[in-house]
Parts: C-alpha cells; structure tokens; sequence
C-alpha cells in the first residue's frame, strides 16, 4: 500500500551563487520527515530506473521557462503523488537505493551526522531500555537491536513496531504514529525535541486474537502483558466488575498467560486508542471518543445534548477514506488541524463521516493495517466491491478491491462529495501489500 507522503509546503530560496531554487518539505505520517529539491528527487529517479527498470513510476517532467505559482503548485502536488506512488511498492521500500537516498535527506535535513549515541526506547510500563545505536539506523535496525537486548525471538518481530509518543501534563498520553521502518527513530525524536515525545515499542496488529500467536515466547508474552495493564491503568479499556476481580486475580498470582487470555474478553482490549476528537455523527457538533481495533472503528459520541452515544462502525461498511490538512503547520506536526473523512454505508445510504483529530494519518495506517490482516486471509483476489442496490441491504465484506485514498487535500475542495479527481481511489491488490 501506498505511505502517507504529503508535500504541503514548500519554500523559494536563493542560490549561494545566484539563481533560486524550491525546496520541499516533504511529511511522513504527518510529521516532518526531510527537505528536498527538485534536482535530487530527479537524480534518485534515474537511479530508480537503473535498478527496477519501467516499473519505477512517471517522474514529474522539468519546466524549461519560469514557473508561475499555478505551475509550482502543480508541480508540488505531482512530487507528492510520486512519492505515494514509487512507495506501494514494497521491493522500492526494501531497496538500498530507497533507505540510503532517505537515510541522507533525513540527516541532512536536521542536520546531524552519522554517529554512535543513545537511544531510549520505552516499555508500556514507563520503563526504558537504552540501547546503542547509530544516529542514521533505521527503525527496522534499532527494532533488531532492540530485540536482541530483551531476547524477542525475531520470527515474532513482525508483530511489534517503533512508535512515536507523546507525553501530556495531566499523566496522559497520544500515540502519534507508526515509525516507518526506514525512517531513522533518533532524527525523527529530534525532530519534535521542543515536545515531550519518546520512542516506545509497542505491538503492531489490529487484531486481538493474534495475541495467540506470541504466547510461547516469554518476552513477547511479557511486552503484551505490560501494554494490557498500560490500557488498563490508561483506562483505554474499561473491564466490567466481574472481569476486572478475575484479572486482578490473575496479576496477584500472577499468571500472565491465563491474565491475556482473560482480557481477550474486555471490550476494546488491543484498539488503538485515539484521543477524543470532534465529529460530525450523527450530527455537528459531536466529541468522540475512538479506539480502532477488530475490524471497525469503535466510537462513544457525545452529542450536543451531553446525551452518549455508541457507534461501532464495521471496516467492511467503509468503501474509502481521505486524510485533509486544515490548518497551518508549526514544522513539528504536532499542533497540524488535520481531519479524517471515511465513506460509510450507513442502514443502506453511502455518506461522509468526519473526524478531526491530529492522529488521522495514525487511523488511516490503522484503518490500511486492519484490511491487510483480512486480506492475508481472504481465498479470491480478483472480487470488486458490489455496493448494494436502492432498498436491498447486502452483507459485505472485505473484498482485495477495497479503495482508499489519503494526502493533503485543500479546504476548498471539501465543499461536497470530493469529484473523480480529488479522491483517486486505487484497488488494493494483494501485490501492493
């Protein structure tokens, strides 16, 4: 699938010697991930090229007069579109050519050299291990590293991932993204140093059964057990009185294996946890409260009346989804006004739903994670989604077809149900995976 590269800014600067150039500020997940030209996005193209041949995407060809600001507002949007394109797929991703062009913007951007330093990862239970590391390891390194430092076999490193989190006064805290595996974990802590941020290992699959597959390994069933009372204590997960004396049981005992098989049970146990966002279901003016997990977005809404509503909205009744930049960025990402609209078949009528939250990119990645783990086991690859006919209702389910769409879009598009051009709907194939 597709990464969430977005080019919202840009900037016209001078030569040492004369002469301007553009220079992009290319975002990942949300989040400021390096600065770029024109000219070196160019040069990795023709490497590209050299390497995988006509299946490299068409790069955004060069303009020999001056550019107008329609033409460098065209030319931005077609670097962004590139960029999402040239990553879906996974053998471009894995390359050297990728990771080394990345691993320099990244460096050079916030300017820092290659060197031996620190890293503190931490646990769900506050706990860091400080592992040593290189400034320009990717998080698909420092994860290896990491995992030989605590003995995590590395057939389960798969189920585990590199996240960014942010602390809060109040003894809270935001999971703000996913760490993709060739971005470097100690440029990506600098680059929000003015924040109470911090690299945390946590697991990475969206559904809780998979719990299952870890339990033989001691440190894996040790890493979930401290992210079950994380969302325990978080209050993220709210057990009922029977359950809760059960699990208390259990971790007096303790018996952490019986503890994990028993909160498979609590409602919620293994969402994403979101924090509380404005909506606009079922009607403006709505907060939600929304954890991602099991197949569906999970919301308990607060209307303008204070009266609470529950909505689960299943992943099979969603046909596409958009993230969109609202408002001004401070160049960290972390104060970015950004919404998430999905389309849903809501009692037989497709309709837009939004939420406004900073983690849509982290619920979009959660969103792709869910429909991957059902494609994984999904007999047939070729079956397009069927919308259901005016008055008949018609039990879906996740199809290898299923559409999504995200990236910085501009407010006035978002006037109606966005046109064929602004949501260009792409078919998950099972080779985009």
């Amino acid at each position: 699938m597709k990464l969430h590269f977005s080019i919202p800014l840009s900037e016209d600067l001078l030569e040492k010697f004369g002469g301007r150039y553009v220079l992009y500020s290319v975002y990942l997940e949300g989040f400021l991930f390096c600065k770029v030209r024109y000219s070196q996005l160019h040069q990795w193209n023709e490497q590209l090229r050299r390497v995988f041949g006509r299946g490299v995407p068409s790069f955004p060809p060069k303009f020999y007069l001056a550019m107008t600001k329609p033409m460098a507002d065209e030319r931005r949007a077609q670097l962004e579109q590139y960029l999402q394109n040239v990553s879906s797929d996974p053998s471009v991703t894995n390359s050297d050519v990728f990771i080394s062009f990345f691993r320099k913007l990244q460096l050079d951007t916030f300017k820092i050299q290659t060197q031996q330093a620190f890293l503190d990862v931490y646990l769900a239970d506050g706990r860091h291990l400080r592992v040593n590391i290189q400034t320009s390891d990717t998080a698909e390194r420092v994860l290896e590293v990491l995992s030989y430092k605590i003995e995590l076999s590395r057939e389960l490193l798969g189920y585990f991932s590199l996240f960014l989190i942010q602390d809060h006064s109040d003894g809270e805290l935001s999971v703000l993204k996913k760490l993709a595996e060739f971005e470097l974990p100690y440029v990506s802590l600098q680059s929000v140093k003015e924040s109470p941020c911090k690299i945390a290992v946590r697991k990475w699959y969206m559904n809780p059964s998979l719990d299952k597959m870890l339990m033989d390994c001691r440190t894996a069933a040790n890493l979930l057990y401290t992210q079950a009372l994380q969302e325990m204590e978080k209050k993220w997960i709210t057990p009922t009185a029977g359950q809760m004396q059960k699990l208390q049981i259990q971790e007096k005992a303790p018996d952490k294996i019986k503890f994990l098989e028993l909160i498979q049970e609590v409602r919620h146990y293994g969402y994403m946890q979101l924090d509380p966002c404005p909506c606009d279901y079922p009607e403006v003016g709505c907060t939600a409260a929304v954890h991602v997990g099991n197949n569906e977005i999970s919301c308990c809404i607060k209307l303008p009346s204070n009266q609470i509503k529950e909505v689960n909205f299943k992943i099979n009744r969603v046909r596409c989804w958009q993230v969109t930049f609202l408002g001004s960025l401070s160049g960290q990402g972390l104060d970015q006004v950004l919404e998430l609209r999905f389309e849903y078949n809501d009692s037989d009528t497709w309709r837009w739903i939004v939420l406004n939250t900073k983690q849509a990119f982290l619920l979009s990645s959660c969103l792709k994670k869910m429909i991957m783990e059902q494609l994984s086991t999904t007999k047939s690859d070729q079956e397009m989604i069927e919308l259901p006919e005016p008055g008949k209702a018609k039990k879906q389910s996740i199809q290898v077809s299923q559409i999504f769409h995200s990236g910085f879009m501009p407010r006035k598009r978002l006037l109606g149900r966005p046109n064929e051009d602004d949501c260009v709907f792409e078919k998950i194939r099972e080779e985009d995976l």
